[in-house]
Protein backbone atom coordinates (compact mmCIF):
# COMPACT_ATOMS: atom_id res chain seq x y z
CA UNK A 1 0.00 0.00 0.00
CA UNK A 2 1.47 3.32 -1.07
CA UNK A 3 1.13 6.53 0.85
CA UNK A 4 -0.83 9.32 -0.79
CA UNK A 5 1.39 12.11 -2.25
CA UNK A 6 1.49 15.27 -0.18
CA UNK A 7 0.14 17.45 -2.99
CA UNK A 8 -3.00 15.32 -3.41
CA UNK A 9 -6.09 16.62 -1.64
CA UNK A 10 -7.63 13.69 0.24
CA UNK A 11 -10.75 13.22 2.28
CA UNK A 12 -11.01 11.41 5.57
CA UNK A 13 -14.62 10.51 6.19
CA UNK A 14 -15.48 9.84 9.80
CA UNK A 15 -18.24 9.83 12.37
CA UNK A 16 -18.82 11.55 15.71
CA UNK A 17 -21.42 10.02 18.04
CA UNK A 18 -22.68 12.00 21.04
CA UNK A 19 -23.33 9.40 23.73
CA UNK A 20 -25.09 11.95 25.93
CA UNK A 21 -27.78 12.14 23.22
CA UNK A 22 -28.01 8.43 22.37
CA UNK A 23 -31.07 6.73 23.91
CA UNK A 24 -30.27 3.23 22.67
CA UNK A 25 -33.41 3.11 20.50
CA UNK A 26 -31.72 1.04 17.78
CA UNK A 27 -33.00 3.14 14.87
CA UNK A 28 -29.46 3.19 13.45
CA UNK A 29 -29.42 -0.61 13.37
CA UNK A 30 -32.78 -0.82 11.60
CA UNK A 31 -31.71 1.78 9.03
CA UNK A 32 -28.50 -0.13 8.40
CA UNK A 33 -30.40 -3.38 7.84
CA UNK A 34 -32.68 -1.74 5.28
CA UNK A 35 -30.04 0.33 3.49
CA UNK A 36 -27.41 -2.39 3.07
CA UNK A 37 -29.58 -5.46 2.45
CA UNK A 38 -28.41 -7.11 5.65
CA UNK A 39 -30.31 -10.41 5.93
CA UNK A 40 -32.10 -11.33 9.13
CA UNK A 41 -33.08 -14.68 10.57
CA UNK A 42 -36.62 -15.89 11.07
CA UNK A 43 -35.90 -16.15 14.80
CA UNK A 44 -33.95 -13.09 15.90
CA UNK A 45 -34.22 -13.93 19.60
CA UNK A 46 -30.78 -15.57 19.53
CA UNK A 47 -28.68 -12.42 19.16
CA UNK A 48 -25.45 -14.40 18.96
CA UNK A 49 -26.52 -15.50 15.48
CA UNK A 50 -27.66 -12.09 14.30
CA UNK A 51 -25.87 -10.45 11.41
CA UNK A 52 -25.46 -6.72 11.98
CA UNK A 53 -23.11 -4.02 10.75
CA UNK A 54 -23.71 -1.67 13.67
CA UNK A 55 -24.42 -2.65 17.27
CA UNK A 56 -25.66 -0.63 20.21
CA UNK A 57 -23.76 -1.67 23.34
CA UNK A 58 -24.98 -0.93 26.86
CA UNK A 59 -22.55 -0.08 29.66
CA UNK A 60 -23.04 1.22 33.19
CA UNK A 61 -20.90 2.83 35.86
CA UNK A 62 -21.00 -0.28 38.06
CA UNK A 63 -22.71 1.46 40.97
CA UNK A 64 -25.89 0.22 42.69
CA UNK A 65 -29.19 2.09 42.59
CA UNK A 66 -29.78 5.01 43.00
CA UNK A 67 -26.29 5.95 41.74
CA UNK A 68 -26.53 3.78 38.62
CA UNK A 69 -25.81 5.47 35.30
CA UNK A 70 -26.27 3.84 31.90
CA UNK A 71 -24.72 4.70 28.55
CA UNK A 72 -25.45 3.31 25.06
CA UNK A 73 -22.60 3.06 22.56
CA UNK A 74 -23.39 2.54 18.84
CA UNK A 75 -20.49 0.65 17.25
CA UNK A 76 -20.09 0.57 13.45
CA UNK A 77 -16.81 -0.30 11.74
CA UNK A 78 -14.20 2.10 13.10
CA UNK A 79 -12.55 2.54 9.66
CA UNK A 80 -9.09 2.50 11.25
CA UNK A 81 -6.23 4.50 9.76
CA UNK A 82 -3.58 2.21 11.22
CA UNK A 83 -0.69 2.91 13.55
CA UNK A 84 1.17 5.25 11.19
CA UNK A 85 -1.94 6.80 9.60
CA UNK A 86 -1.15 5.06 6.28
CA UNK A 87 -4.15 2.76 6.10
CA UNK A 88 -2.50 -0.32 7.57
CA UNK A 89 -5.49 -1.13 9.75
CA UNK A 90 -5.49 -4.50 11.57
CA UNK A 91 -7.95 -6.13 9.14
CA UNK A 92 -6.33 -4.83 5.95
CA UNK A 93 -2.90 -5.99 7.11
CA UNK A 94 -3.90 -9.64 7.54
CA UNK A 95 -6.29 -10.32 4.63
CA UNK A 96 -4.59 -12.87 2.31
CA UNK A 97 -7.10 -12.32 -0.53
CA UNK A 98 -7.02 -8.49 -0.51
CA UNK A 99 -10.76 -8.70 0.03
CA UNK A 100 -10.51 -5.67 2.28
CA UNK A 101 -8.52 -2.58 1.43
CA UNK A 102 -8.02 1.03 2.50
CA UNK A 103 -9.15 3.74 0.11
CA UNK A 104 -6.51 6.46 0.30
CA UNK A 105 -8.85 9.08 -1.20
CA UNK A 106 -11.65 8.67 1.36
CA UNK A 107 -10.11 6.78 4.30
CA UNK A 108 -12.83 4.12 4.09
CA UNK A 109 -11.95 0.45 4.63
CA UNK A 110 -13.68 -1.51 1.89
CA UNK A 111 -14.96 -5.09 1.79
CA UNK A 112 -14.98 -6.89 -1.57
CA UNK A 113 -17.24 -9.90 -1.10
CA UNK A 114 -16.37 -11.67 -4.37
CA UNK A 115 -12.74 -11.91 -3.22
CA UNK A 116 -13.48 -13.11 0.31
CA UNK A 117 -13.20 -16.85 0.91
CA UNK A 118 -14.14 -16.75 4.57
CA UNK A 119 -10.84 -17.37 6.35
CA UNK A 120 -11.92 -14.84 9.02
CA UNK A 121 -8.42 -13.54 9.73
CA UNK A 122 -9.84 -10.03 9.61
CA UNK A 123 -12.37 -10.92 12.31
CA UNK A 124 -9.59 -12.19 14.55
CA UNK A 125 -7.51 -9.07 13.93
CA UNK A 126 -10.27 -6.50 14.51
CA UNK A 127 -10.19 -5.37 18.16
CA UNK A 128 -13.70 -3.89 17.86
CA UNK A 129 -15.53 -7.05 16.67
CA UNK A 130 -16.93 -4.96 13.82
CA UNK A 131 -16.88 -7.77 11.28
CA UNK A 132 -19.49 -10.51 10.98
CA UNK A 133 -19.33 -13.88 9.23
CA UNK A 134 -22.32 -14.79 7.11
CA UNK A 135 -23.14 -18.42 7.94
CA UNK A 136 -26.37 -18.64 5.93
CA UNK A 137 -27.60 -17.80 2.45
CA UNK A 138 -29.72 -14.64 2.65
CA UNK A 139 -33.47 -15.23 2.77
CA UNK A 140 -36.31 -12.77 2.94
CA UNK A 141 -40.03 -13.41 3.48
CA UNK A 142 -42.27 -13.61 0.41
CA UNK A 143 -42.45 -10.38 -1.62
CA UNK A 144 -39.86 -8.68 0.59
CA UNK A 145 -37.30 -8.88 -2.18
CA UNK A 146 -38.93 -5.67 -3.43
CA UNK A 147 -37.63 -3.83 -0.39
CA UNK A 148 -34.00 -4.58 -1.24
CA UNK A 149 -31.72 -1.68 -2.12
CA UNK A 150 -30.61 -2.07 -5.78
CA UNK A 151 -27.41 -0.10 -5.06
CA UNK A 152 -26.07 -2.76 -2.67
CA UNK A 153 -25.36 -6.36 -3.67
CA UNK A 154 -26.74 -9.17 -1.53
CA UNK A 155 -23.96 -11.35 -0.14
CA UNK A 156 -23.72 -15.11 -0.30
CA UNK A 157 -22.93 -17.27 2.71
CA UNK A 158 -19.31 -17.90 3.63
CA UNK A 159 -18.08 -14.30 3.47
CA UNK A 160 -17.30 -11.63 6.04
CA UNK A 161 -19.48 -8.51 6.10
CA UNK A 162 -19.00 -5.11 7.71
CA UNK A 163 -20.04 -1.46 7.75
CA UNK A 164 -18.79 0.50 4.73
CA UNK A 165 -20.04 3.97 5.75
CA UNK A 166 -22.71 3.44 3.04
CA UNK A 167 -20.03 3.81 0.37
CA UNK A 168 -22.58 3.39 -2.42
CA UNK A 169 -24.04 6.72 -1.35
CA UNK A 170 -20.64 8.33 -1.78
CA UNK A 171 -20.38 6.91 -5.29
CA UNK A 172 -23.79 8.32 -6.24
CA UNK A 173 -22.97 11.74 -4.76
CA UNK A 174 -19.60 11.79 -6.52
CA UNK A 175 -21.19 10.93 -9.88
CA UNK A 176 -23.78 13.68 -9.42
CA UNK A 177 -21.06 16.22 -8.62
CA UNK A 178 -19.06 15.13 -11.68
CA UNK A 179 -22.06 15.64 -13.95
CA UNK A 180 -22.52 19.11 -12.47
CA UNK A 181 -18.84 19.92 -12.96
CA UNK A 182 -17.95 19.98 -9.28
CA UNK A 183 -15.03 18.35 -7.49
CA UNK A 184 -16.17 18.87 -3.90
CA UNK A 185 -19.23 17.31 -2.24
CA UNK A 186 -21.49 19.26 0.05
CA UNK A 187 -21.79 17.88 3.57
CA UNK A 188 -25.43 16.85 3.14
CA UNK A 189 -24.80 15.11 -0.19
CA UNK A 190 -23.10 12.13 1.42
CA UNK A 191 -24.59 10.92 4.69
CA UNK A 192 -24.83 7.41 6.11
CA UNK A 193 -28.20 5.78 6.74
CA UNK A 194 -27.61 5.55 10.48
CA UNK A 195 -26.81 9.25 10.76
CA UNK A 196 -29.98 10.20 8.90
CA UNK A 197 -32.18 7.84 10.91
CA UNK A 198 -31.02 8.88 14.39
CA UNK A 199 -34.02 10.62 16.05
CA UNK A 200 -31.85 12.57 18.50
CA UNK A 201 -29.21 13.64 15.95
CA UNK A 202 -26.57 11.88 18.05
CA UNK A 203 -24.63 10.77 14.95
CA UNK A 204 -22.73 13.28 12.82
CA UNK A 205 -20.95 12.23 9.63
CA UNK A 206 -18.60 14.05 7.27
CA UNK A 207 -15.04 14.78 6.23
CA UNK A 208 -12.72 15.06 9.21
CA UNK A 209 -10.32 17.13 7.06
CA UNK A 210 -12.94 19.69 6.07
CA UNK A 211 -13.35 22.60 8.54
CA UNK A 212 -16.80 23.29 7.06
CA UNK A 213 -18.13 19.89 8.20
CA UNK A 214 -19.56 19.45 11.69
CA UNK A 215 -17.36 16.43 12.47
CA UNK A 216 -14.22 18.56 12.06
CA UNK A 217 -14.89 20.61 15.18
CA UNK A 218 -16.76 17.88 17.07
CA UNK A 219 -13.83 15.46 16.81
CA UNK A 220 -11.60 18.11 18.36
CA UNK A 221 -13.89 18.69 21.34
CA UNK A 222 -12.53 18.33 24.88
CA UNK A 223 -15.03 15.54 25.53
CA UNK A 224 -14.13 13.60 22.35
CA UNK A 225 -12.50 10.18 22.59
CA UNK A 226 -12.09 6.96 20.63
CA UNK A 227 -12.38 3.31 21.62
CA UNK A 228 -9.19 1.47 22.60
CA UNK A 229 -6.95 4.40 21.68
CA UNK A 230 -3.91 2.80 23.31
CA UNK A 231 -3.85 0.20 20.51
CA UNK A 232 -2.92 2.99 18.06
CA UNK A 233 -5.39 1.80 15.42
CA UNK A 234 -6.45 5.44 14.92
CA UNK A 235 -10.17 4.84 14.28
CA UNK A 236 -12.22 7.47 12.46
CA UNK A 237 -15.25 7.05 14.72
CA UNK A 238 -15.18 9.53 17.60
CA UNK A 239 -17.45 9.65 20.63
CA UNK A 240 -18.54 12.51 22.85
CA UNK A 241 -19.44 12.19 26.52
CA UNK A 242 -19.41 14.56 29.44
CA UNK A 243 -19.14 11.59 31.84
CA UNK A 244 -15.60 10.69 32.89
CA UNK A 245 -16.50 7.07 33.65
CA UNK A 246 -17.68 6.58 30.07
CA UNK A 247 -14.45 7.96 28.64
CA UNK A 248 -12.47 5.75 31.01
CA UNK A 249 -14.32 2.59 30.01
CA UNK A 250 -13.76 3.35 26.33
CA UNK A 251 -10.14 2.26 26.64
CA UNK A 252 -11.00 -0.73 28.82
CA UNK A 253 -8.62 0.11 31.65
CA UNK A 254 -8.27 -2.12 34.65
CA UNK A 255 -8.98 -0.74 38.10
CA UNK A 256 -6.00 1.24 39.35
CA UNK A 257 -4.41 1.76 35.93
CA UNK A 258 -3.43 5.26 34.92
CA UNK A 259 -4.75 5.98 31.39
CA UNK A 260 -2.22 8.73 30.68
CA UNK A 261 0.75 6.58 31.69
CA UNK A 262 -0.48 3.72 29.49
CA UNK A 263 -0.94 6.05 26.51
CA UNK A 264 2.57 7.43 27.03
CA UNK A 265 4.03 3.90 27.08
CA UNK A 266 2.16 3.09 23.88
CA UNK A 267 3.49 6.23 22.18
CA UNK A 268 7.07 5.40 23.21
CA UNK A 269 6.68 1.81 21.99
CA UNK A 270 5.37 3.03 18.63
CA UNK A 271 8.29 5.45 18.29
CA UNK A 272 10.84 2.63 18.65
CA UNK A 273 9.37 0.63 15.76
Amino acid sequence: MTQQPQHTKTKRYGMVIDLDKCTGCGACMVACYAENNVPFRQDESDKMRSLNWIRVMKVDNGKPFPDTQVCYIPMPCMQCDGQHMEGHSPCVSVCPAVATDYDQTTGIVSQIYTRCFGCRYCMAACPYHARKFNWWDPKWPADMEKYLNPDVSARMRGVVEKCSFCYHRYQKARDKAYVEGREELHEDEYQTACAQACPTNAIAFGDLHNPEHAVYSLSRSKTAFRLLERLNTNPKVYYLSSKSWVRRKADNYLEGENPEQIREKARKAAATH
